[in-house]
């Protein structure tokens, strides 16, 4: 303590040099002082002094505090206050407010202790091992003094993390970290850390960073929680922006899902407080990093689908149109909308069935169109609605055609209760706000891009101008507008509607020249010399001029192809025309619209230029200008060998479509075969389960003679034992009676085994006369075998007979006995009574055995005429299914011999196409060698398609008033 106030006494009371003196004793105390108290009060002297006197501290102590954190780590307390004086030496975070120069001296005195610190990698190396020690008073200031470098040295810390082993991972423990301080600015730390570097994006992802963050966020209450639920935000950004690996294991972690309960803010008017309008605004943003336009289609189109799968489409719709939500709120949130659903059908439909809560319900494009052409809204809401329009229609060839639609007569509600998105854009069109002019036409313009057919519906729109006028073409009406001279940007927002009606639309084209005014007042505009300002007015009017040449099918005799480049050549010049034309892609907005889809502008003013346009542009302005230079021969050579291609590729498709034909038929063929040979399956499935029946009944027999075996076993038992002392006369005429209906049985039993066995002896003769006329080997055998089977089977019962036999020999035999018995005992008259009994009931037990086995001898003759009954039905059966067989074995040489003369023809339509193809190859040399651009064969078939298309169109339909 004396110390101390020593230290402190020294820092009052003396000099500047007097301070740098102290410091000095205070850094040799700390290098050579034995005793740990002693140290660890210098250290935190010198803590004291680092923010007043950082420049001499750092100078003079930072060697010494490193190798405190080196040596005494056993010790929390000093390295605590080593880390905070480091701490205080490398931040730049001022207290009190100080003037800007000190500023910046300060932000350099902190880098150079940077690059200092950092020179040795060990001691970022140390640092990170210090963060692994649980102690508050160690892991706190270790993470702020880490910060700090990387806020100092980003780049080059991040690199030596990269390469420390674990380094990575040992900073994710912070964010598991109880202590809500450390866990907070763990995550400040990781922002830091993940600035702009894609490897250490990738390690924090995989280290479950998206788990632990999300959870951190729905503990802190979502979009109502604080500051952390930003700083979160402001990492996950990071972690995902840019890094399509990242992006990806987010969606397959279904953290998509997660995303939907920030967007559940319900329809109150209150509780927007400034932390949650942050909070809401970077989580849209998020959202819409994962749909960028930007990214990958096939990984924004898998993160639109999640988002419309989990309802997070659904809920954005539903902030979109809740009440009392901020400005700025909605404004991202239509932005975020606009990406999700944008070039994804499924979303696009969902957005157009969206309808606004009121009373009648009005589709949602229906409301945001009237906000984009009201010019009280703000500027910021008017481009993000007309963002949202352009990616609803984007590749959306539906959606287009639905908003055409409105425009035509058949579908305009004529009560006019309701007002639909066409009229509206109609509205905006010919408004008096020059910034509703340039938005209605660019949102025109997309409900047309790449649509051929929605071209040609649109010159079906009518125009009423004024009671008792005849109506208006709305082509007529865009160039009646363009030559009044109004608003720059109201012409450029025309010009560019009329380039993309007119591009790839001959029929547009024709309707345009059709109106004699229009090639004289282009004519003019680019023949003038006028300002700066109308130097982009006259580009346009250029590249109108050049698209109607471009695309001109010379329909009009007076404005064809030749007659529209001499006029071009005598009031303009071909120079003067392509210099003009030039004035588009070097105008300075030009480049800046080309960048992004969404339109971002500062101010109104700068709203000239839309992206797709540019794109427009880029890819007419070298053709327009190689159709300007060509000469009359050189068209009429190229109308030639057009016609030349068409006829060649007229024959390459008939080909074609005889080849397409071709393969069906082998298809249908093919579908034959496997019918067929499905059938023949069934058949040979049925054949199986008859020959398993066949086992199953041989087994049931297999059965019943053992079951009759072991009766004969239990009879001959009991007539073992039918030894009597004596019987009546009466019982023994019984018996004799019995005896002799058993022999009667066994005479016809041994006639009908005779029987049996002569049939069996004919189907066996017919058996081997069949057998040579199946196709069937392997069925014909296992009917051989059966029969012999059954031959056994009968066998059996022949020894069976054999055996009864045997027991009546025995029954005569005991018969006689009986007979002697009774002649010895028939004086006996005390034993009388005894033995009628048991000559009774010895009777009753023959008899009843009698009566069994003559049962038993009749099943058996019932199982062996049902046997035969089922070998004869499966022996025609075996006959049908040869037939059968015989019959698809004819049917198949029949399909291979169809099969093969297709073959022989599909090779003759190959040969033929080769020839076709090099002669058109060979034509195709002769134009490249005469200056003109070849298309493709895929291109020209979709030019084909829409050709047809166009003749399948009556452009001679009567117009309705709308």
């Amino acid at each position: 303590m004396n110390f101390l106030r020593g230290v402190m006494g020294g820092q009052s009371a003396g000099p500047q040099h007097t301070e740098a003196e102290t410091i000095q004793k205070l850094c040799d105390r700390v290098a050579s002082s034995t005793l740990l108290d002693d140290r660890r009060n210098a250290v935190r002297a010198l803590k004291s002094l680092s923010k007043k006197y950082r420049l001499e501290v750092g100078i003079q102590a930072m060697e010494h505090l490193i190798h405190v954190l080196q040596t005494d780590r056993s010790d929390s307390e000093i390295i605590g206050y080593a880390l905070d004086t480091l701490y205080n030496i490398i931040s730049n975070d001022e207290d009190e407010e100080v003037e800007e120069n000190s500023t910046r001296q300060s932000e350099d005195l902190g880098s150079q202790f940077t690059e200092i610190f950092i020179k040795q990698q060990e001691n970022v190396t140390l640092l990170l091992s210090l963060l692994e020690e649980f102690d508050f008073h160690v892991r706190w200031p270790g993470v702020k003094l880490l910060t700090s470098l990387l806020k100092q040295l980003g780049p080059q810390v991040q690199q030596i993390i990269l390469v420390s082993p674990m380094g990575v991972s040992r900073l994710m423990d912070l964010l598991a970290d109880s202590r809500e301080v450390i866990r907070n600015d763990g995550v400040l730390l990781l922002q830091a850390l993940t600035r702009s570097n894609g490897a250490i994006q990738k390690i924090v992802a995989f280290e479950n960073a998206f788990e632990r963050l999300l959870d951190i966020i729905s503990e802190e209450g979502n979009s109502d929680g604080g500051i952390v639920v930003e700083d979160c935000l402001i990492l996950l950004q990071n972690l995902l922006k840019n890094n399509n690996s990242n992006q990806n294991f987010f969606k397959e972690g279904s953290y998509i899902q997660r995303m939907k309960p920030w967007f559940e803010v319900g329809d109150e008017n209150t509780g927007w407080s400034a932390q949650k309008v942050t909070n809401l605004h970077l989580m849209l943003q998020l959202v819409r990093v994962l749909v960028s336009p930007t990214n990958p289609p096939g990984a924004t189109s898998s993160c639109q689908k999640a988002m419309f799968q989990c309802g997070l489409l659904q809920q954005l719709c539903t902030i979109l149109m809740a009440t009392g939500v901020p400005a700025d709120i909605l404004t991202e949130t239509i932005n975020t909308v606009s990406e999700v659903i944008r070039g994804y059908q499924v979303n696009q439909d969902y957005f157009a069935s969206v309808n606004a809560p009121s009373n009648p319900p009005r589709p949602a494009i229906v409301v945001l169109l009237m906000s984009m052409v009201n010019e009280r809204q703000p500027f910021v809401l008017r481009c993000a609605v007309l963002y949202c329009f352009q990616c609803f229609l984007y590749k959306n060839q539906k959606g287009q055609g639905e908003i055409v639609s409105t425009l035509l007569p058949s579908t305009i509600d004529a009560t006019g209760n309701s007002v639909s998105a066409g009229q509206l854009l109609c509205g905006g069109l010919f408004s008096t706000d020059s910034l509703s002019n340039w938005c209605a036409a660019v949102a025109l313009a997309h409900a047309l891009q790449e649509n051929a057919t929605q071209k040609e519906q649109l010159l079906r729109v009518q125009l009423a101008t004024s009671i008792g006028n005849p109506p208006v073409s709305l082509l007529q009406q865009c160039t009646n507008i363009l030559s009044q001279g109004s608003k720059i940007q109201t012409r450029v927002g025309l010009l560019m509607l009329l380039c993309t009606w007119l591009s790839n639309c001959p029929i547009a084209v024709t309707h345009f020249l059709h109106n004699s005014a229009n090639v004289p007042f282009l004519t003019g505009q680019i023949a003038e010399n006028l300002g700066e300002e109308e130097q982009l007015v006259q580009g346009l009017c250029a590249l109108l001029l050049g698209i109607s040449i471009y695309f001109n099918d010379n329909s009009l005799e007076s404005y064809k192809k030749e007659k529209l480049k001499q006029l071009i050549e005598k009031r303009i010049g071909k120079e003067n025309f392509i210099e003009k034309l030039g004035f588009i892609s070097k105008h300075e907005l030009y480049s800046r619209a080309s960048q992004k889809p969404q339109p971002n502008f500062p101010s109104p003013e700068y709203m000239i230029f839309d992206h797709e346009f540019t794109k427009l542009v880029k890819e007419l302005e070298g053709v327009i200008t190689k159709a300007i230079y060509k000469s009359s021969e050189e068209d009429k050579k190229e109308e030639e060998v057009k016609k030349t291609l068409e006829q060649h590729d007229n024959i390459v498709t008939h080909y074609k479509n005889m080849i397409r034909e071709q393969d069906l038929q082998l298809e249908e063929l093919k579908q034959q075969v496997s019918t067929l040979k499905c059938q023949n399956e069934q058949l040979q499935t049925a054949v199986t389960q008859q020959v398993s029946q066949i086992q199953q009944h041989k087994d049931q027999y297999n059965l019943l003679k053992i079951q009759l075996g072991k009766d004969n076993q239990h009879q001959g038992s009991y007539s073992e034992g039918a030894q009597m002392n004596g019987v009546q006369p009466e019982e023994i005429g019984r018996l004799r009676e019995e005896i002799e209906e058993l022999k009667n049985n066994q005479e016809l039993l041994q006639s009908k085994l005779t029987e049996k066995d002569s049939v069996i002896e004919n189907l066996k003769s017919s058996q081997t006369s069949g057998t040579n006329e199946q196709s069937s080997a392997i069925v014909s055998a296992r009917d051989s075998e059966q029969v012999a089977e059954l031959k056994q089977e009968l066998a059996t019962l022949k020894s069976q007979l054999n055996s009864q036999s045997v027991e009546i020999t025995k029954l005569q035999t005991e018969k006689q006995e009986l007979l002697q018995k009774t002649e010895v005992f028939a004086k006996s008259v005390e034993v009388q009574g005894e033995t009628e009994t048991v000559i009774a009931t010895k009777t009753t037990d023959v008899e009843g055995r009698l009566s069994a086995l003559l049962q038993e001898t009749k099943e058996l003759k019932n199982e062996i005429k049902a046997l035969s009954e089922e070998r004869t039905a499966i022996k025609e059966q075996l006959d049908s299914s040869n037939s059968t067989i015989a019959i698809l074995q004819t049917e198949k040489d029949k399909l291979e011999l169809e099969i093969t003369d297709s073959k022989k023809e599909q090779d003759d339509l190959l040969v033929l196409l080769a020839d076709q193809d090099q002669k058109i190859l060979s034509l195709k040399n002769k134009l490249k060698d005469l200056g003109h651009p070849v298309e493709e064969e895929d291109e020209l078939e979709s030019g084909d398609q829409e050709d047809e298309d166009d003749e399948s169109e009556d452009p001679g339909k009567d117009l309705d008033h709308i």
